[in-house]
């Protein structure tokens, strides 16, 4: 019988949820950019309207063309209402919070201060679903949190005001609040079906606003729609399916940390497509908030190689 190798990569890691969050960190961090560009001339909640409108239907794409076309949707009362909550406060409330803040302070300070939200969302996960806050979560968290201090402190190279930073930390609980409610969602509902029904309920919520987004988008430039158009398809449509993809497979509290990456990669897009020129402060807080991503998803290390079939027992 010939020996077992040991493992060569870390033991228990999930490489599809950790890339589908990678790719979410990136979605999520360029719509802060898309906002910014597109917020002088589109209104916050038409601005949203149509964000959602745009997601909605391009999931409506792969819906139509899966098994079973819309036999995933759920017919019971409580997934039903559990995706509509995350709609309305997610995609609805919280977009539409980001979209006024913005009007008031620049990408990558609306960013960082969004970015209390995993905080919140880490807490609410171990109070509300039992998920354990490790040492390395805690840890994490406080690092990536000095690292929003450092920028807030120094300035973040843009101007704020109270009105924004009050809208900003309004978006976070309600981001927070989103995930928590998904997190149960996430039983009764596979990704796809999620995001395109939560689209789906906040364009609904959104349409009494259907007729000054018609209005501004006859007179927006050709930019102003295509950043709208962007924000539905990429950070919403690709950047939540991603994200619920993750969810499903991951703790809440674990998978939000790592949207603390989210601020710095947000500064630097918007330095370089924006001209929003960050300070050296936030260059140095942006370290700290990826270090401190590094570090909230980092487990304790077995003290000896351990072979395959040992992870497979000890899981």
């Amino acid at each position: 019988m010939s020996p077992t190798r040991p493992r060569l990569l870390p033991a228990g890691v999930d490489y599809p949820s950790a890339a589908a969050a990678a790719v979410t960190v990136v979605l999520w961090a360029s719509a802060f950019v898309a906002i910014r560009d597109a917020g002088p001339r589109l209104s916050p909640t038409p601005m949203a309207l149509l964000r959602l409108v745009v997601a909605a239907a391009a999931l409506t794409v792969p819906m139509l063309a899966r098994k079973g076309r819309f036999g995933h949707v759920p017919r019971a009362p409580k997934p039903l209402l559990l995706v509509a909550a995350y709609a309305v406060l997610w995609l609805a409330g919280y977009t539409v919070a980001l979209n006024t803040a913005e009007r008031h302070m620049d990408a990558g300070t609306a960013a960082l201060l969004v970015n209390l939200a995993p905080l919140l969302v880490a807490f609410g996960a171990a109070v509300l679903f039992g998920e354990k806050l490790t040492r390395w979560l805690v840890i994490g968290a406080l690092v990536s949190l000095a690292g929003v201090a450092v920028i807030g402190l120094g300035g973040g190279g843009g101007h704020r005001d109270y009105l924004g930073v009050g809208l900003c930390l309004a978006a976070a609980v309600l981001y927070a609040a989103g995930v928590l409610v998904q997190k149960p969602a996430m039983r009764y509902v596979d990704p796809l079906t999620a995001i395109w029904l939560g689209c789906v309920i906040g364009t609904v919520v959104l349409l009494p606003w259907a007729p000054q987004l018609l209005h501004e988008v006859a007179v927006a430039p050709a930019r102003t729609v295509i950043d709208g158009v962007y924000l539905g398809l990429f950070p919403t449509a690709v950047g939540f399916t991603t994200w619920s993809f993750a969810l499903r497979r991951t703790d809440a509290g674990r998978l939000t940390a790592s949207t603390y990456a989210v601020p710095a990669v947000s500064t630097l897009m918007s330095w370089l497509l924006l001209g929003e020129v960050p300070s050296m402060w936030a260059f140095v807080g942006g370290v700290a908030c990826l270090v401190g991503v590094g570090i909230s998803r980092r487990k304790p290390r077995a003290r000896v190689a351990v072979s395959q079939s040992e992870v497979r027992t000890a899981a």
